[in-house]
């Protein structure tokens, strides 16, 4: 039996408005998204092909989308912080990674972007402070 199962989310472009640019300043085009939710290993090898056997990743995906459209943010950090609490209403997930970067950054070239990893102690916390 496996010790360990994730969801990933990859190259999933957010429509957001982060950030405050001056009106010469080129405000990044992009905003990805990439997660990596840790869950039971029981909600991937199932018996039975059924929606009640699995974890239902759509509801949070919905979530995700209404979260970065909700109205500017003036950091990406914010955004991370939403879309962390966001997982931490699911308690199939256990602990997750999520990396969002913009780009471009200088000159219509480069990413820029944030990693944060939460362990299950760390997700914990953050479910009990919502």
């Amino acid at each position: 039996m496996p010790t360990h199962s994730t969801v990933e989310i990859k190259d999933l472009a957010l429509a957001t408005r982060i950030g405050t640019f001056k009106p010469n300043e080129a405000a990044p085009k992009t905003h990805l998204l990439d997660l990596t939710l840790s869950i039971d290993p029981r909600l991937v090898l199932i018996a039975i092909d059924d929606m009640a056997h699995v974890f239902d990743y759509d509801p949070l995906v919905a979530e995700i989308d209404r979260v970065a459209r909700d109205g500017h943010y003036e950091t990406q950090e914010r955004l991370i912080t939403r879309i962390v609490q966001a997982c931490a209403t699911h308690d199939a997930i256990t602990a997750l990674e999520i990396f969002l970067r913009k780009g471009p950054v200088l000159a219509g070239s480069g990413m820029l972007g944030l990693r944060l990893t939460v362990d299950r102690a760390g997700l914990a916390a953050i479910r009990q402070a919502l």
